[in-house]
């Protein structure tokens, strides 16, 4: 049944909405099974994760570190508004860390075993900063997702640190790229959280997903 749900009831604080820090997992077998919808959020080491997460959620759960890297296990959040909610999943950065290659390769191996036997996951959010356009590290984890078939959506951040004609520049560079990725869904939503753009798409985006979970 489609739910009928409001962005301010899950996400604003006046309307009922909390959100519970529920643990950290390092490996996948720490992970126990759960009845809600999950979305993740993953990108760069130095994309702005943390900033978003806390811009979307309205209130400071992820920590903002100077240094990339700094998320270096799968932190999962429950969002709830009424009897309404969601997991959010704060996946490990890629691309940069401060960390030895072993530790960088288990946590590739967690986030990997997250994609392929979490049942219910329903999208992943792929952050990209527009300044810096899509890198290496990105076109890898997007080959990852569509060959494992993991619905995924581009979300810029930073957004505020270009011109309109540069940000449709860049818009318009990724979507004719996304035309090779069969798991990317068909829309940009372009953010930023220091000025709050698009934190209202990104929310009503949610919205939608959960209203057919």
């Amino acid at each position: 049944m489609v739910k009928k749900l409001e962005a301010k009831k899950i996400f604003d604080p006046n309307h009922g909405g909390t959100v519970e820090f529920l643990f950290g997992a390092s490996k996948y077998d720490q992970i126990p099974k759960n009845h809600f919808p999950e979305i993740a959020f993953v990108g760069a080491s130095n994309v702005g994760k943390s900033s978003l997460v806390n811009a979307l959620l309205g209130k400071k759960v992820a920590i903002v570190s100077s240094t990339p890297g700094r998320t270096q296990q799968l932190n999962f959040f429950k969002v709830s508004g009424y009897e309404d909610g969601f997991i959010l999943v704060d996946m490990p950065g890629y691309g940069f860390a401060k960390a030895r290659d072993k530790d960088i390769e288990h946590w590739q191996k967690t986030s990997f075993e997250y994609l392929t036997r979490r049942a219910n996951l329903r999208r992943v959010f792929l952050l990209i900063d527009p300044i810096k356009g899509l890198k290496e590290g990105d076109r890898e984890v997007i080959n990852i997702f569509n060959t494992l078939a993991v619905s995924f959506q581009i979300v810029l951040t930073k957004s505020d640190k270009l011109s309109i004609n540069e940000r449709q520049n860049i818009e318009s560079e990724i979507f004719e790229e996304m035309k090779k990725w069969p798991a990317a869904y068909s829309e940009i939503i372009a953010t930023s959280s220091s000025k709050g753009y698009g934190i209202f798409d990104l929310r009503n985006e949610i919205v939608k997903i959960l209203e057919i979970s």
